[in-house]
């Protein structure tokens, strides 16, 4: 079997989790003698990520424009790509390079299965351009696949909201490699980071509407006098944005010495920040499943969601809360769940639990194998 993944970038600071979701479901797929294909543009493409491609065939296409990830192409090199494949797997939605694999897998009557990973809502940015793209080729995209992959639980109503059936929808959730967690300088972090041995809550993730910082910032301001043991908040992430609203609202509160930009971090440094967060929080408006909820339930920390992440599976199995995505809602989960140190440990263990019997590459990658045969089984 040979299976072509699309993702618009491998950026991992801008891409977020379709990037890591793309890298190790790959990988995966290698690991078990399935030849793999990522098509990519070149945009943040790093020696690092070509370094660690453990076998895959990485294809990038010459980024023109950046704002919409525009490539330079051929679409006889697309076409020919494609008929080389067995299945195709299309990762997000709104993309042009989809388009153009969408066109040529149709063209030469190859399978595919689309990924969007939570992006089918029409949210954010550019909402009259999303709503042309589905109008000529989004829609038909999504409609025409031969299984369309869920992410998380709130992804079916938006499968659904497309025209999908039921039968047509497929839960493959993101996994986790336990090992990269393992690392980590706590110290030389909380030094860079100017937190002393304060106590602090986390955010992991890109500083924009769509993720809620600014509803996670507003709640911390108001859940300060609470808030006893005077934990600090840190936003670990790319600027989308937003860090110069938020930088504003920390100053008007007067919180600039408890409230930390610290950028992006990969590695040893991600995998240290989760060490020493005492909680993680996702205040994001509109969320497929996350994947840092994985990265701190294998670091063993509890979280606290929105019941817009479609992962509400962690207050059943007792590893976090679930409240609305609301500065008030997030106040309140921050002032319950920070009240009881002991309880926090035992909700991290629980989560971690869960993770590692759920949510790994390795189980992840099964179904995508399992899937992609039953794609072609049904093609004999």
């Amino acid at each position: 079997m040979k299976v072509l993944t699309v993702n618009m970038s491998l950026d991992p600071v801008l891409g977020g989790g379709t990037v890591e979701r793309t890298i190790q479901m790959s990988r995966e797929l290698s690991r078990n003698d399935i030849k793999t294909v990522i098509l990519t543009t070149d945009i943040g493409l790093s020696e690092e990520c070509t370094k660690n491609a453990d076998g895959i065939e990485i294809i990038t296409l010459p980024c023109l424009v950046k704002r919409f990830y525009f490539p330079r192409f051929s679409y006889k090199f697309i076409r020919d790509l494609v008929a080389d494949s067995d299945v195709v797997h299309l990762m997000g939605h709104w993309t042009f390079v989809n388009a153009l694999v969408y066109y040529a897998a149709r063209q030469v009557k190859r399978p595919y299965a689309v990924c969007p990973a939570g992006a089918l809502p029409i949210y954010g940015r550019s909402q009259i351009l999303k709503k042309l793209y589905n109008f000529i080729i989004g829609k038909e995209i999504i409609r025409n696949a031969e299984a369309c992959i869920a992410i998380a639980a709130n992804e079916e109503a938006h499968f659904k909201a497309y025209g999908i059936s039921a039968d047509k929808i497929f839960f493959i959730p993101n996994g986790i490699n336990c090992e990269d967690f393992k690392a980590g300088d706590g110290n030389a972090f909380r030094n860079n980071c100017n937190i002393g041995k304060h106590p602090f809550i986390l955010f992991m993730g890109r500083l924009n509407h769509i993720k809620g910082p600014d509803l996670l910032l507003r709640a911390f301001c108001g859940a300060r006098e609470w808030l006893k043991r005077g934990h600090h908040l840190v936003f670990a992430g790319p600027d989308g944005g937003m860090r110069a609203e938020l930088q504003n609202t920390a100053a008007q509160f007067s919180l600039r010495d408890r409230v930390h930009f610290v950028g992006y971090l990969g590695g040893d440094d991600k995998a240290a920040a989760y060490q020493e967060a005492e909680l993680l929080v996702i205040p994001s408006r509109q969320e497929a499943m996350s994947i840092v909820v994985l990265e701190a339930g294998i670091s063993g920390k509890p979280v606290l969601i929105t019941d817009q992440c479609g992962f509400n599976d962690i207050a059943a199995v007792n590893g976090g809360i679930v409240v609305s995505a609301s500065a008030e809602g997030i106040q309140e989960g921050l002032i319950d769940i920070l009240k009881d140190e002991e309880k926090m440990h035992y909700m991290g263990q629980n989560l971690k639990r869960y993770v590692e019997n759920n949510f790994t590459w390795k189980i992840a990658g099964k179904k995508y194998m399992q899937l992609f045969q039953k794609i072609l089984d049904s093609k004999k």
